[in-house]
């Protein structure tokens, strides 16, 4: 099991979080997710490496922008 930590602009409350949650959890491998709102930091825990692109993709499909 892998971990990775990404920064994420954009969010201001819980519904952004549900989003972004939502969106990167969806990715292949990834066992979980785990948003801090104040800090815009995103880790993600997965049982495989991630690729940054689907990463990115997700947090832009949630509507933020990941930075990195």
């Amino acid at each position: 099991m892998s971990e990775a930590v990404y920064t994420v602009r954009g969010m201001t409350c819980d519904h952004c979080v549900r989003a972004v949650t939502e969106e990167v959890g969806k990715i292949d491998g990834v066992t979980g997710v785990e948003v801090d709102l104040p800090t815009g930091k995103v880790t993600v825990a997965s049982n495989q490496e991630l690729n940054v692109d689907d990463v990115r993709a997700a947090v832009d499909e949630a509507g933020y922008e990941l930075t990195a």
